[in-house]
């Protein structure tokens, strides 16, 4: 395995894991900002209160998006066990 082949797998890899992990991210990022915005106009400073929306909103989109997940996940395993007999 040559140079070229290694980066493109690693660049394969991260481009897998950030497109997997990225919905559930943006999804505690956002959660996250709406929450504390709303305790910063409210004046209400409690740390929990941030805590169990984002738990709530990142399984519902894990719940949504899972099985796309485990897909692209499939399909990466896949292509990777496929191209070890590969030179």
């Amino acid at each position: 395995m040559d140079l070229d082949t290694t980066l493109f797998y690693g660049q394969q890899a991260m481009l897998t894991v950030l497109t997997i992990a990225g919905p559930l991210l943006i999804t505690a990022l956002l959660v996250g900002t709406t929450i504390s915005l709303i305790q910063s106009v409210t004046q209400v400073q409690e740390m929990t209160l941030v805590f169990v929306p984002k738990m709530i909103g990142v399984f519902l989109v894990f719940t949504l998006a899972g099985g796309w997940m485990l897909q692209h996940m499939v399909d990466f395993s896949s292509n990777m066990f496929n191209s070890i007999g590969s030179p």
